[in-house]
């Protein structure tokens, strides 16, 4: 049996030891509730009536008799959202599948959700963060009426896939499967979308053409192909062993997606079963958590994922910061090359071997936790397996040896870079996160001249007005989630692109968010403590020499920061309209970057610093590496 890698038990167990108390009393709070089993058992019949009366005969007579299996769907369905517009008909084919089985599904819930892709760059973006608290507290509303043995989340993207997870984890005593729509068919490539964008920026194109290139990228139901927050949130269901192997990227409306939903609605029964069930809680403990960062490196995925993994094993009672991103980027190797980090889309991943591949060679690599237990089982190996049709039956399979694509998907062995896609930087600026994986390495580290904007809009306008030909790092602060909920700053990065095209070394440096986006450009985002709440970002000026430099784990300002007072902007324009000030409580109980930019608080979470940072001893190290 492969041994553990040493940095990955090290991390684990500090993670352990720092989330001792919170984790305990997770553990309880979901036992004490898993107790007496769903209150539906011991209604009134008044209450019970209500729970069944429109269901049909069948369903209301198996609830009546009150010992069949309930199951909860909660939603994320909406017809704009073209990741989520094939859930319309999800309801239906999870309802007759549990019921072959002798179970009953009601939907118990919709979540809002929003897209990102929409939102970018307009007063809408800063609601998006908010949305994922939003679907947290309708998950638990959706489940709060006690009526179910188990549950199956719907949800794709971005800030979706976290809020499902965060508030099923209230029920964590509860089995719970997620169930993905899959990508939508490969379009316009993402190198050639990337090259219009920038034609357009430079303004070489006009809007028509623009839009013709994103609706031929953007083009049918299902998933965006390119490698953000979404397919990062896919990814990492996997290796948290949330979802059925192989269930994240079949594309929509086919058979074999077709058959990977009927499966999880008929394995979440067999999860409610006494012998055999497992409580979402317990699947996500220490172990999985770090199975998630470590996939996030290995793909170089979404730069969300340090805010939202943090949410979710909050969540769980798992307290994990930057510093455990940032070692395990230090072991865990590059293995994909999927836009933003190559020219490669999901579809292209996925038939190049995909997680399939991907989680096996981290398996037998010592990088992943094996000994996990997962809605497939008391195993991360079931994941290696590829999910297939044979005869119209779905099967599990071992893939093809390897790798059928090197361009895309690496062996641990040849990786496309020893370290994964994260690093952390700090200094005299605060700390930061600096997704690395796209970015030339004679381009990571940059010195230059700050520029300072308080609004993202003032970026580009500059760019349009020549004003920015130069090397510059670009400081876009007040974008943290107490100033104006943490939009993405994705409208950014085409003139910065097109800036260090030219020939200049341009940065950027900012408390908001880029996902996806982080390309290219060395980024140093997140930064915490925000500007908003005097964070050294509020005293920088234009003409500051900043240093970023990932390698060495810097962001410094050339500058006598503490001897100046923090700028104070007018904020009111960020917070009225479009449905803002609806969320004037959220910005003001958010906390930092770090811990999670969460506008409510969760009952026994401490810290960090009052856990403490306890590492392990060395003995424990010795006995894990033959484990």
């Amino acid at each position: 049996m492969t041994s553990l890698h040493p940095t990955v038990f090290k991390v684990t167990e500090r993670i352990r030891r720092r989330s001792r108390s919170s984790r305990r009393a997770y553990l309880e709070k979901i036992r004490r509730a898993a107790e007496n089993g769903p209150k539906r058992r011991r209604l009134s019949c008044s209450n019970l009536a209500h729970g069944f009366a429109a269901c049909g005969a069948e369903d209301k007579a198996a609830l009546r008799d009150t010992e069949a299996p309930n199951i909860a769907i909660v939603s994320a369905y909406n017809d704009m959202l073209s990741a989520h517009q094939p859930f319309a008909t999800f309801p239906e084919q999870i309802k007759q599948a549990v019921r072959e089985v002798g179970a009953v599904a009601q939907l118990a819930g919709g979540v809002p959700a929003m897209c990102d892709g929409v939102t970018q760059g307009a007063a809408g973006m800063e609601l998006s963060l908010w949305s994922r608290d939003v679907i947290a507290l309708s998950t638990a509303i959706a489940l709060s009426h006690d009526m179910f043995d188990g549950a199956v989340c719907l949800g794709v993207c971005d800030k979706i896939v976290p809020g499902l997870l965060i508030g099923a984890l209230s029920f964590g005593h509860l089995p719970v499967v997620f169930l993905p729509a899959g990508p939508m068919p490969s379009g316009l490539s993402n190198k050639e979308k990337a090259r219009i964008r920038q034609l357009h920026a430079e303004g070489k194109i006009g809007q028509r053409e623009l839009l013709d290139a994103e609706s031929a990228a953007y083009h049918s139901p299902g998933t965006c192909t390119f490698y953000g927050t979404a397919n990062s949130n896919q990814m990492f269901m996997e290796l948290m062993g949330l979802h059925l192997p192989g269930a994240s990227f079949p594309n929509p409306g086919t058979p074999l997606r077709d058959a990977l939903t009927a499966a999880a609605a008929r394995r979440v029964v067999e999860l409610t079963g006494a012998g055999e069930r497992v409580p979402l809680g317990e699947i996500v403990d220490e172990r999985a958590i770090v199975n998630a960062i470590v996939g996030l490196l290995a793909t170089g995925g979404s730069t969300n994922h340090t805010i939202h993994l943090v949410a979710i094993a909050r969540a769980a009672g798992i307290l994990i910061d930057w510093r455990d991103f940032d070692e395990l980027s230090g072991v865990v190797p590059l293995l994909t090359r999927v836009y933003p980090n190559g020219p490669a889309d999901v579809n292209h991943f996925h038939a190049a071997g995909g997680l399939a591949v991907l989680i096996g060679g981290l398996l037998d690599a010592g990088l992943a936790h094996a000994d996990v237990r997962t809605v497939a089982g008391d195993s991360l190996h079931a994941y290696r397996e590829k999910a297939e049709l044979v005869d119209g039956e779905l099967v599990w399979q071992l893939p093809a040896e390897g790798s059928l694509d090197e361009d895309i998907l690496r062996p641990v062995s040849r990786p496309f870079q020893p370290t994964g896609g994260l690093r952390l930087v700090e200094g005299n600026l605060g700390r930061a996160v600096v997704k690395t994986s796209a970015v030339r390495s004679e381009k990571l580290r940059i010195e230059a001249p700050a520029i300072v904007f308080e609004r993202q809009e003032d970026l580009p306008r500059a760019f349009q007005a020549g004003e920015l030909d130069r090397d510059f790092v670009a400081v876009v602060r007040f974008q943290g989630p107490r100033a104006n909920g943490m939009p993405e700053l994705h409208k950014l990065m085409p003139p910065l692109g097109v800036l260090q095209d030219r020939g200049h070394r341009v940065a950027l440096v900012t408390d908001g968010r880029l996902s996806g986006a982080s390309g290219k450009v060395t980024s140093a985002i997140h930064v915490a403590p925000e500007s908003a709440i005097g964070g050294p970002l509020a005293r920088v000026q234009t003409g500051d020499r900043i240093v970023i430099d990932p390698e060495a784990g810097v962001l410094q300002a050339d500058a006598d920061l503490d001897s100046r007072e923090p700028a104070s902007p007018d904020l009111a324009g960020y917070h009225v309209g479009l449905g803002r000030e609806l969320f004037a409580t959220f910005r003001a109980h958010a906390t930092g970057a770090e811990e999670g930019a969460m506008s409510f608080g969760l009952d026994a979470v401490e810290t960090p610093a009052e856990a403490g940072e306890i590492e392990p001893e060395p003995a424990l190290v010795a006995a894990e590496e033959g484990v």
